[in-house]
């Protein structure tokens, strides 16, 4: 077949100029394809099985993770809260459908199920740690794109009660408690390769911490280790200069006094909040001059557990609140309220979520949200 010949403006008997040629043999097709795969990849991820029975091509990109790939370089994202409620199942959360789904079990053995677990999502994984029957850390991956557990890649260095967040294909954690020893070993989650990478240590050891990614900066903030006991300061990992910089006094002392669980942070547009579960006060950081400004009450029960059982995360441009209601406290019903926070307002209007009738247990043992 011969190229096509497609001549643009007049022809060269009325202008002196000469027809010009495109060839678009092959280009068209593999633009095609392009556009295709970027208007697949804005379909909502609650019409996924739809499109899956009437298109192959969105079928491959869907098993392939292609589509998710797609996604996260086009910035086009969707939250999914997984949760793992006491006493029930992990449950996912489809905050475009509302919708509320369990997940298939997760096999890992009694002492995996009933210990202490930490959570992470990367891309369309989430990973969950934890110790195993023999004591060794062990680390589950649940896959959005084929719904099934498998077992995922140790860390590096073991450790539990750690601190961890997320940007991108990457997943950070540090810090953490192993064999009752503090750690300031730091270490990511390739998604890409599903291999772990060393960093730096932190400046201190720390355990029972929690994190944050902020201004392109992986933080990790509070906690507690042996010689110190109870931490303000925070630090933030620098990629570039491949160095933690430490941050004195990020937390305030009244709330490492009062908290039994890490803190409660999270952050939107680059806007750091803490909801201080001994007062149920939302709190915003204020970067200069260093210092929390109060924004109101958050609508759920927190300061008898100290903290623990409340989800806190940061929803894409909204903040997430998972815990119990003071109107239905002995109920024992879990509630989800999302609000899009203004660091400059006086007060916050938190909407409750309706998950579609299913019954969840109040006090939240992991939480994790997925934006892919």
């Amino acid at each position: 077949m011969g190229t096509r010949r497609v001549y643009f403006g007049t022809t060269s008997s009325s202008s002196g100029q000469e027809p010009q040629d495109a060839d678009y043999s092959s280009k068209v097709p593999q633009l095609i394809d392009e556009v295709e795969a970027l208007i697949f990849a804005r379909v909502p991820r609650s019409e996924y099985g739809k499109f899956s029975l009437v298109n192959k091509r969105f079928l491959s990109l869907l098993k392939s993770g292609e589509i998710y790939k797609i996604r996260r370089e086009n910035g086009i994202k969707e939250p999914t809260v997984f949760m793992l409620a006491a006493g029930q199942n992990w449950w996912a959360f489809d905050c475009q459908s509302n919708s509320l789904r369990g997940l298939p079990d997760l096999p890992g053995d009694y002492a995996f199920h009933h210990a202490d677990k930490e959570t992470l999502c990367v891309g369309t994984q989430l990973l969950v740690a934890g110790k195993g029957n023999d004591g060794a850390c062990v680390i589950w991956r649940y896959n959005v794109v084929t719904n099934n557990w498998l077992r995922g890649p140790s860390m590096i260095s073991p450790r539990n009660l750690f601190a961890w967040a997320s940007c991108g294909a990457f997943g950070y954690v540090a810090g953490g408690i192993f064999e009752g020893n503090y750690l300031s070993s730091a270490e990511r989650y390739n998604l890409e390769t599903e291999i772990w990478e060393s960093l730096p240590d932190m400046n201190k050891e720390r355990g029972n911490c929690s994190s944050f990614y902020m201004d392109k900066k992986f933080h990790v903030i509070g906690g507690r280790n042996k010689t110190e006991g109870g931490l303000t300061c925070a630090e933030a990992y620098d990629e570039e200069r491949k160095k933690w910089d430490l941050i004195p006094n990020m937390l305030e002392e009244s709330v490492v006094t009062a908290l039994r669980s890490p803190p409660l942070v999270a952050v939107v547009n680059d806007e750091l909040y803490s909801f201080d579960p001994s007062t149920n006060l939302l709190k915003v950081y204020a970067k200069e001059p260093k210092s929390w400004r109060k924004l109101g009450h958050v609508p759920v029960t927190a300061g008898f557990s100290g903290g623990w059982g409340i989800a806190f995360k940061s929803l894409g441009e909204e903040l997430l609140v998972i815990g119990g209601n003071p109107e239905e406290f002995a109920a024992g019903l879990g509630v989800m309220y999302v609000c899009r926070p203004n660091p400059d307002a006086e007060v916050l209007n938190w909407r409750l979520l309706d998950y579609g009738g299913n019954w969840l247990n109040d006090f939240i043992r992991n939480c994790a949200v997925m934006l892919a």
